[in-house]
C-alpha cells in the first residue's frame, strides 16, 4: 500500500507518498517522471506522522530557518540510481557538483559509471528537494537537467544561497 498527501510550497503543490515508514515520493507539479514508481493501490492519507515531519523540514527549509532531522526515506531503484542518490544527499546545503565530479566518485568507489548515466539516475530522483538533486549542475556552466524545470532548479539554488555566479542562468522571466 502506498500513502499519498499533498502539500503547498513557494514552487506551487508537492505530492508526497510514503509506505507509513519513509517517504518513498516528492515531486513537484508537473515534473517529469512524476510518480513514475507509485503503485496501484493508495490511498490518502494527510495524518500519517511521516508527512507531518517531512512538512516540518519542508516549511523550515522554505522558510530558511534551521532544518529539523529529514524524514526517514526509501526511495525505489537500481542498485546504481541508490548509489547516486547516496551521493546527492552528501552534497551541502547550497553548494554545487556537477554530474562529471559524481561519476568520478562512484568510479573512485569502484563503481562503474558515466556522467550519462548518472545524469539518468539524477533525472529519476523520485524525492526531490529532500535527495537534493537540484544541486547538480552541468560541467558548461549551465543549470540543465531538472526534472521539475529550470526555473525551480534556479530557485532552489538561491534560497539555499548557492553561488550561482558561475552558470548560465535563465532569465527571471522563465516559468517556475
Amino acid at each position: 500500500m502506498t500513502y499519498l498527501t499533498k502539500l503547498a510550497s513557494p514552487l506551487g503543490p508537492l505530492s508526497l507518498a510514503s509506505d507509513a515508514e519513509a517517504v518513498t515520493g516528492l515531486w513537484l507539479e508537473g515534473q517529469k517522471y512524476f510518480a513514475a514508481e507509485l503503485e496501484a493501490d493508495t490511498e490518502e492519507r494527510p495524518d500519517l506522522p511521516v508527512f507531518r515531519q517531512a512538512e516540518a523540514w519542508l516549511d523550515a527549509y522554505f522558510a530558511k530557518w534551521d532544518l529539523p532531522p529529514l524524514p526517514p526515506l526509501a526511495p525505489r531503484g537500481s542498485e546504481f540510481r541508490q548509489e547516486v542518490w547516496k551521493l546527492l544527499r552528501e552534497i551541502p546545503f547550497g553548494e554545487t557538483t556537477t554530474y562529471g565530479a559524481l561519476t568520478e566518485r562512484l568510479k573512485a568507489a569502484g563503481i562503474p559509471a558515466s556522467p550519462q548515466a548518472v545524469g539518468g539516475a539524477v533525472g529519476h530522483n523520485p524525492i526531490s528537494i529532500l535527495i537534493p538533486c537540484h544541486r547538480v549542475v552541468g560541467a558548461d556552466g549551465s543549470l540543465t537537467g531538472y526534472a521539475g524545470g529550470v526555473g525551480k532548479k534556479r530557485f532552489l539554488l538561491e534560497l539555499e544561497g548557492a553561488d550561482l555566479s558561475r552558470f548560465y542562468i535563465p532569465k527571471r522571466g522563465t516559468a517556475l
